[in-house]
């Protein structure tokens, strides 16, 4: 990675507000898949994905992928067969990107930190949600969201960097959410996430209560 994505990158993790992270993705977005995948070892989306197909009964099942960024995980997604996955991200510059990959159906440009307006309840067979609980970007408040537009039954994938899931307050959320019958661990593993930085993540798969 150049020495100015290196600061992109970090930038992404610097960012007091949205505004800031935003700044930073755009300037990166073009290059993303290239140092993610390639400069870092990024395997967050090939996991995660793994993990979500062996719960997932067809590939004819709705998938919202929350976070999308540049579509990653939609790429992997469509190498398993899924078809009908939707993108959503807070980045319209990402999420430009990511439409190139022609992998995905529909398009929302939306902040996961607010409540998700533009997406109905019970709307999807599973919500998958990769890269995007780290540091200085969504907090474990949007696991509420997820569970809303996900359908009873179904199933909520994501990661969390370690490091950001001991300081962000995630699993605090994960225990409240599970106490209160909203959703049922079904796995939780840590597992490499970047593997040319030695970071590692948690990958956890949920399905979503009838509450």
């Amino acid at each position: 990675m150049s020495g100015s994505n290196l600061e992109l990158w970090k930038a992404t993790y610097d960012a007091e507000t949205q505004d800031q992270l935003n700044d930073a993705y755009k300037l990166w977005c073009t290059d993303y898949d290239r140092d993610c995948v390639q400069g870092m070892g990024y395997v967050g989306p090939m996991t995660a994905c793994r993990m979500l197909d062996t719960y997932l009964e067809s590939p004819e099942s709705r998938v919202l992928d929350a976070g999308c960024g540049t579509g990653l995980v939609g790429q992997v997604l469509s190498k398993h067969g899924y078809g009908r996955v939707d993108a959503m991200d807070i980045s319209k510059d990402m999420l430009q990107v990511a439409k190139e990959k022609d992998v995905y159906n529909k398009f929302f440009q939306a902040d996961m930190s607010e409540p998700l307006e533009v997406l109905n309840d019970d709307t999807y067979d599973a919500s998958i949600c990769v890269g995007t609980f780290t540091y200085k970007h969504v907090g474990p408040e949007a696991f509420n969201e997820l569970i809303r537009v996900t359908k009873p039954g179904g199933y909520v994938c994501f990661t969390i960097r370690d490091g950001a899931y001991q300081e962000y307050g995630y699993r605090k959320r994960m225990h409240e959410l599970e106490a209160d019958n909203q959703w049922e661990l079904l796995e939780m593993a840590k597992q490499d996430y970047l593997i040319k930085e030695g970071v590692t993540a948690k990958f956890c798969v949920y399905r979503v209560g009838n509450c």
